[in-house]
C-alpha cells in the first residue's frame, strides 16, 4: 500500500511511502484488540479503593439484644453489615489490576488496529517538521491544513521532539506519541493518525515480521 506524503501546508510533496501489507493490511483480530485495550486500561487503574469490614469499624462488640424472645431477627453487635454504619460485606480492597499479555498478541492487536485505520482512510503521512520554539498556533494551522480541525489527531514521531510536544500539549483532540510507544488504545481512540515520514520506516521495522 502506498500513501502520498503531505507538507504541513496540506499540499502533496510528490513523494510516496510504502506501507507494508503485513502491518497495514492483515486480517484483523478483534479479540486481540479487546485483550490489548483491556490490559492498557487495567494497567492505568490505581487499585487503591478500600471499604471497611466489620472488624475494622469502631464500636462496641457487645451483643445489642438477647438472642430470643424479641420477636425480631437475631442480631450480633452494632458493627454488623445489616445496620447503618456497619461494615461492608465483600467490599473493595486494594489490588493490582494489571495482567500479563503475550508480546505476539500485542503486536497482532496493533496491526489489526492499524489495518482498520488504513481501511477507513484515516492515515496520513506528513513530511518531517520541527519548530524553533513551541508554537501552539502553528500546530493548530497544521491540524487544519490536514483537514482534521474537528477530529482527534494522533501525531506519531520517530524520535522525541520537545517543541512539537509542547506545541500540542494544550490542544484538545491532539496527542503526540513516539512510534515505539504506539498502542492499540491510542490508535483506535484517534479519528486520524498523522505519521511523520521518518516514523513509517521505524514502524515497519518494529511491527513487520
Amino acid at each position: 500500500m502506498k500513501l502520498a506524503v503531505y507538507k504541513t501546508s496540506g499540499e502533496e510533496t510528490g513523494r510516496t511511502v510504502e506501507l507494508r501489507d503485513d502491518v497495514f493490511a492483515i486480517s484483523p483480530n478483534d479479540h486481540a484488540i479487546y485483550l490489548d485495550v483491556k490490559q492498557s486500561m487495567a494497567n492505568k487503574r490505581q487499585g487503591t479503593h478500600k471499604s471497611k469490614e466489620r472488624n475494622e469499624i469502631s464500636g462496641s462488640s457487645k451483643k445489642i439484644k438477647k438472642q430470643k424472645g424479641t420477636g425480631g431477627a437475631r442480631a450480633g453487635n452494632i458493627k454488623s453489615p445489616l445496620f447503618r454504619g456497619g461494615g461492608r460485606v465483600f467490599g473493595p480492597v486494594p489490588r493490582d489490576y494489571s495482567f500479563k499479555l503475550n508480546k505476539k498478541v500485542k503486536i497482532l492487536a496493533r496491526k489489526s488496529a492499524l489495518t482498520y485505520k488504513a481501511q477507513g482512510s484515516q492515515i496520513v503521512v506528513v513530511e518531517d517538521f520541527n519548530f524553533d520554539q513551541p508554537k501552539t498556533k502553528t500546530m493548530v494551522e497544521i491540524k487544519q491544513n490536514l483537514k482534521s480541525a474537528n477530529k482527534k489527531v494522533l501525531f506519531v514521531l520517530n524520535e522525541p521532539n520537545k517543541n512539537i510536544y509542547l506545541s500540542s500539549r494544550n490542544l484538545q483532540g491532539v496527542k503526540v506519541i513516539m512510534v515505539s510507544d504506539l498502542n492499540t488504545y491510542d490508535i483506535l481512540n484517534a479519528s486520524s493518525i498523522a505519521f511523520l515520514e521518518s516514523s513509517i520506516e521505524a514502524l515497519n521495522n518494529n511491527f513487520g515480521q
